[in-house]
């Protein structure tokens, strides 16, 4: 009887997984850095400021979650 068999080795399945979760951690820290700043720097801003941008304080988390993360 005949079959085939296909492999990989070992090392060059864990290490591609390896390389696409340390992308993926990047990404996300990225992500969350972007967030935190604009979350900081809107916070940091007084109300007259905010009201200039047309912005409350209650929706500062919003701005900064579109901002970081899109829609």
């Amino acid at each position: 009887m005949a079959y085939a068999n296909a492999t990989q080795t070992a090392e060059f399945g864990f290490t591609a997984r390896f390389t696409a979760f340390k992308n993926s951690v990047a990404q996300r820290m990225a992500r969350y850095r972007v967030y935190r700043e604009t979350l900081v720097e809107l916070e940091s801003l007084t109300d007259r400021d905010l009201n200039d941008l047309g912005l409350s304080r209650a929706g500062i988390k919003a701005v900064a979650l579109e901002a970081a993360y899109g829609n």
